[in-house]
């Protein structure tokens, strides 16, 4: 064992995220071997026995059961062809419009994310559906692009949301309260993606021509038809997951079963399910949520090192020094989770920054909940800032060749959304309402 005071061990771990990452290697890994390596130099064999500790909590931590629930949820759904329909009927309501199919990508994006809370998922549903659709009538490439990985990415945010359920536990805040106070955030993103959309479809009318009225020609009775039809099994779903949430009928774990079982009727009921299909949600669950837990119980250990090691009093300390009262320190963390969303994915970013952060925002006197959602807002905008940028390289690899989208126009298309996401930021700052009032009325 080695003596090594705070602040020394604070650059090595910190610093070696950073080396590491920037030389390839996968997060866990890199995370797992500082966890191992620092804990062994400072507290010797004992280190064993905390690292077993901390990945045995987090595998038996029930709440994180809902993930590979809510991750089967996401998989079906998306198998289930629902997104396809729905576009195509919000197509015949809005083509009419300049941008009026950037405009239903991310309505479609809303209405996928209040049932699938995977981003990958997500962006190339709405890649596959929608960008070709807007490509071939001359959209521009970025404006399309940039509404497909915007539109894509609230589903990481708009309950139920897997950033929500791994949250939760990490900062010791119930997942039903975060559920609901992401809800009114997450349509605010909504709407100010679709206001941007209008206007600048507006000023620039070139950038996204109207749909042809031969193309919409379609009875107003069977439009409404479809219509309800479209959005009857979404609503359905929501429901049997958020609703018995929010009327304090089940926690999240037993809703994200109730969840899965809805989807995967829908996929019945849609002529989709096969014992192939479900062989195939099966398998790509079994891997994503084998990622999450590695990602876990690494990013675990990680922080229980940092902070056994005092490396947490450090950086409380530093950050609480920033001038400008409470929200001088918070602007700092805000801007941290901001610069790390370029090189980190957000699992590495709430395993180890929420844990110690968490108390920070306490000592500020900040609402718990308040300061989750907006380190949750923040991180939409990690999916769209390169280079480790999920959306963007998601929307490049499921976008068809012919297509001729280029990782330029995608990226182009991406930066006013991370602008808008910045504003979403400063109204849920001067309305903290927006986060905490669904919260509040929750059924306990």
């Amino acid at each position: 064992m080695i003596e090594i005071s705070p602040e020394i061990l604070t650059i090595i771990m910190l610093g070696g995220i950073l080396v590491g990452v920037l030389t390839g290697y996968t997060l866990a890994f890199v995370i797992g071997t500082l966890a191992l390596a620092v804990g062994y130099t400072v507290w010797g064999n004992a280190i064993l026995s905390l690292l077993y500790d901390r990945a045995y909590g987090l595998l038996t931590n029930y709440i994180l059961l809902a993930i590979p629930l809510f991750v089967f949820m996401g998989i079906m759904l998306e198998r289930s062809g629902i997104a396809g329909k729905m576009y195509d009927v919000l197509y015949l309501w809005l083509g009419g419009l300049r941008g009026g199919l950037a405009i239903t990508t991310v309505l479609v994006g809303t209405i996928v994310a209040a049932c699938v809370g995977i981003i990958t998922a997500s962006v190339s549903m709405l890649a596959l559906v929608a960008l070709p659709s807007m490509i071939r009538r001359d959209y521009d490439k970025a404006l399309a692009s940039g509404s497909v990985c915007a539109g894509g990415t609230l589903g990481i945010l708009i309950p139920p949301s897997i950033m929500l359920v791994v949250y939760g536990p990490m900062a010791a805040i119930s997942v039903g309260k975060l559920f609901m106070g992401a809800f009114i955030p997450g349509f605010v993103l909504s709407g100010l993606y679709v206001t941007y959309i209008a206007l600048r479809c507006f000023f620039q009318p070139k950038i996204a021509p109207p749909v042809s009225v031969e193309e919409r020609a379609v009875p107003f009775i069977k439009k409404t038809a479809m219509l309800i039809t479209s959005l009857f099994p979404p609503a359905i779903l929501v429901l049997s997951v958020l609703g018995v949430i929010f009327l304090g009928i089940a926690p999240p774990t037993e809703a994200a079963g109730m969840g899965a079982f809805v989807a995967t009727l829908l996929a019945i009921a849609y002529r989709k399910f096969s014992w192939r299909v479900l062989k195939e949600t099966s398998l790509d669950t079994l891997r994503v949520s084998c990622f999450v837990y590695l990602m876990g119980i690494m990013a675990y250990s990680f922080v229980g090192v940092f902070i056994g090691a005092g490396c947490g009093d450090v950086m409380r300390e530093l950050i609480l020094s920033t001038p400008g009262g409470r929200w001088g320190p918070f602007a700092a963390i805000m801007f941290i989770c901001f610069i790390l969303g370029f090189f980190i994915d957000w699992m590495g970013i709430v395993f180890i920054m929420v844990p110690i952060v968490t108390p920070i925002g306490a000592s500020l006197g900040l609402d718990p909940v308040w300061f989750a959602m907006m380190i949750c807002i923040n991180l939409q905008m990690s999916f769209m800032t390169p280079p480790f940028a999920v959306s963007i390289f998601v929307c490049r690899g499921a976008a068809a060749p012919e297509l001729g989208v280029t990782m330029g126009d995608i990226i182009r298309g991406s930066f006013p959304f991370v602008g808008l996401i910045i504003i979403a930021l400063g109204l849920c700052v001067a309305f903290p309402e927006l986060i905490l009032w669904l919260p509040s009325r929750m059924i306990k």
